[in-house]
């Protein structure tokens, strides 16, 4: 299934600007990114993949707008899938993708 073209683009102006910024096809949607690390994806029906601190998990998740990523039937403590209904304004969307891209940039910086 293909990503959201228009999520994808909201994404870009949120990151345009950040250094060593590349998209990749991966899972299903368009992967975005810094430093060769993925930081946030564009995935179908508007839903935005979030990486973030395992540990912040049980806070960001609601279990119905904010939810753990599910693989084969696991759930992925460092990823959170955001619904659309969450991120309806830009500054919502804005916050979620930061939070992804400071994530991936304290990786970096370890």
């Amino acid at each position: 299934m293909a990503y959201d073209e228009e999520l994808a683009y909201r994404i870009r102006e949120v990151l345009g600007r950040e250094p060593d910024l590349a998209e990749k096809a991966m899972f299903g949607g368009l992967g975005f990114m810094l430093g060769g690390r993925m930081a946030v994806a564009a995935g179908s029906k508007g839903v935005l993949m979030v990486r973030i601190d395992p540990a912040d998990g049980e806070d960001l998740v609601d279990g119905d707008l904010v939810r753990f990523v599910e693989m084969r039937g696991r759930e992925m403590r460092g990823w959170i899938d955001v619904h659309p209904e969450a991120i309806d304004t830009d500054e919502q969307l804005a916050a979620f993708v930061g939070r992804g891209a400071a994530y991936v940039r304290s990786l970096s910086d370890a």
